[in-house]
């Protein structure tokens, strides 16, 4: 049985997430999304500031005593070209941070989590016989960065206004719109992405005896990286580790003066995080000596994720809620995924406890069993694809009474 939502959605609200799937913006640059989101908590009756963070929203709505609860929505969007065929489709482009005009799109879904907490804000504070305690709604920026909850706790969010007990968030994932799914503990894996850039001595190519080839101690790193999990890491352990990218030089003839890989490092356990990361620098500094290279290699982090925590009581909490109102069968344990996520630091940060979960957005007939075994979830499009896009429908009016009814759970009226 696939799950429908507890009213009709509203059109203004579906009119609302299609402009802003037709208006994405880069991380730290979500000034449009900014101000629409402002302008609607305000008419709502929220005490509205803005600019947390450099471009985060904070809407606050004080109801009689009780708990804080921080409800969480990213804005941002990935610089992905769409190609969705939707007649509300982006074809925005933007500056991104190393000056390069990018197409925009809001492929990881963070249009929708914006338009739910939106229709969650209207829902609660038309209704406040039914729930005691303050709302903090947290719109925030540049999550896709891994930079944007760092950057609100920095501007500091948990001095300025009250500190939540619990944070509540959800994401959309290709799972049957309908499902929610939720697991408690590690959830989502901690990611470092690194930039190396390996220093030799440029000639000509045809006198290869006047160079330290830097294309060469790059070969030999990919390689000899490929050696640290499969052994330096126990079985029992997980990580990964990817080179994505490798760059060097610009002509078939000429031996180039450095390299440039980059990484992507994703772990659940810090210690293992830690000796993946020293083991990167020991292995490209150890190539470069090797090589005689001159100088030292320069490593600097692109970005981080910590890993996602949530906490089993707080989850449990959430989950029954949703299984008592959507049922068993619609509410599933999808285990620890390798994804990454900044909604960790939020709870982090205050101390409060995290209750995360995932929202169905991907339309049920291309499923078959409608659970994490079924094949499906290995074809449809999945986020940061430039293919993928959320149905509207059943998947929009399920965020928003999905974040009403945790909400509720959490600030009962006494």
């Amino acid at each position: 049985m696939t799950a429908q939502p507890d009213v009709e959605t509203d059109p203004a609200l579906v009119d609302l997430y299609k402009d802003l799937h037709r208006h994405p913006e880069l991380g730290f640059q979500e000034h449009r999304t900014a101000g629409i989101v402002a302008e609607r908590l305000g008419a709502l009756g929220y005490e509205v500031t803005t600019g947390v963070g450099g471009t985060g929203v904070v809407g606050l709505l004080k109801n009689g005593d009780g708990p804080t609860a921080l409800l969480r929505a990213d804005m941002d969007a990935l610089p992905v070209l769409e190609d969705t065929g939707l007649d509300y489709a982006s074809t925005a482009t933007a500056t991104d941070q190393d000056g390069t005009v990018v197409p925009v799109d809001h492929a990881c879904g963070h249009d929708l989590h914006t338009t739910c907490l939106l229709g969650a804000a209207a829902v609660l504070a038309g209704s406040t016989d039914t729930w005691a305690g303050t709302l903090l709604l947290v719109f925030q920026p540049a999550e896709e960065l891994g930079a944007g909850a760092q950057a609100l706790v920095d501007d500091g969010l948990f001095e300025r206004f009250p500190r939540p007990d619990v944070v509540l968030g959800q994401h959309v994932a290709p799972l049957p719109a309908g499902k929610i799914a939720g697991h408690a503990g590690a959830s989502y894996a901690g990611s470092d992405s690194l930039r190396v850039t390996i220093v030799g001595k440029g000639a000509h190519g045809s006198m290869p005896q006047s160079s330290i080839d830097p294309v060469v101690i790059a070969a030999a790193t990919v390689l000899r990286l490929q050696t640290v999990i499969s052994r330096e890491i126990p079985s029992t352990a997980v990580a990964v580790l990817t080179v994505g990218s490798v760059h060097a030089g610009s002509a078939a003839n000429v031996i180039p003066g450095e390299a440039e890989l980059q990484l992507n490092i994703r772990s659940y356990d810090e210690g293992v995080r830690e000796h993946v990361l020293a083991s990167v620098e020991r292995i490209v500094r150890g190539e470069m000596a090797t090589a005689g290279a001159p100088g030292e290699p320069e490593i600097t982090s692109i970005e981080r994720f910590p890993v996602v925590v949530n906490d089993a009581g707080a989850l449990g909490k959430t989950l029954d809620v949703f299984r008592g109102w959507l049922g068993p069968e619609n509410v599933l344990d999808p285990g620890a995924g390798a994804g990454s996520e900044d909604v960790g630091v939020l709870a982090t940060a205050s101390g409060a406890l995290l209750s995360y979960w995932l929202l169905g957005g991907t339309d049920p007939a291309l499923f078959t069993t409608g659970d994490m075994t079924d094949p499906a979830l290995l074809t449809v499009p999945s986020n940061h694809s430039p293919h993928y896009a959320p149905v509207i429908e059943p998947t929009l009016g399920i965020g928003v009474s999905a974040v009403v009814r945790a909400t509720r759970a959490w600030l009962p009226v006494a």
